[in-house]
């Protein structure tokens, strides 16, 4: 089964309790959000690039360098925006990028610390500005959306392989998985 990424919005949305109060409250301040996504950026691509692996990844080149941080710089500004409310667009986009994740390999174990500098380093940030707490953790909550995108790409994408594959149903991969884990 495909993810569908308007109705995995929703979900998320209401599993984390993303309210509207709090988008209100980052549309408010977008400004303040454009003007720090790329001291943001510097913190994110400085921890990666401490990483051999990761460092081997994004620097393939000055231009792809160069070209990364302008995309982290509207990714960031695009959580307080919503781009559309947080729907639509928001949604297809935030999928589409969980695909570039996995398709040039950056796996989970890269992704996840990286949001968390991203949300530490901000929280910083948000402290030295005087913002109110409310931001920070409205700020959080679309951070961990955004990672459970990512992070669903790859589940996503491995089992539609293995099923590709292999011929098997949903269901015989789903018990052969629950077995698996069960023998770990």
């Amino acid at each position: 089964m495909a993810l569908e990424p308007h109705a995995f919005m929703s979900t998320m949305s209401k599993r984390i309790g993303f309210t509207e109060e709090e988008k209100a409250l980052l549309k408010s301040q977008s400004e303040w959000g454009l003007k720090v996504a790329p001291e943001m950026a510097d913190h994110f691509y400085s921890y990666l690039g401490r990483d051999p692996e990761m460092n081997g990844i994004l620097n393939t080149g000055e231009e792809r360098v160069h070209r990364l941080r302008e995309t982290f710089t509207e990714w960031f500004h695009e959580m307080f925006t919503g781009m559309d409310e947080w729907g639509n667009a928001y949604s297809d986009r935030r999928w589409k990028i969980g695909l570039v994740h996995v398709r040039i390999g950056i796996g989970p174990q890269h992704v996840v610390p990286a949001m968390a500098t991203v949300v530490t380093e901000v929280g910083k940030r948000l402290k030295i500005d005087g913002k109110d707490e409310n931001l920070k953790e409205a700020l959080g909550k679309i951070c961990m959306i955004d990672l459970a995108f990512i992070e669903q790409a790859y589940v996503e994408v491995s089992q539609q392989a293995v099923l590709q594959e292999t011929g098997w149903t949903e269901g015989l991969f789903r018990r052969l998985i629950a077995t698996g884990a069960r023998s770990m």
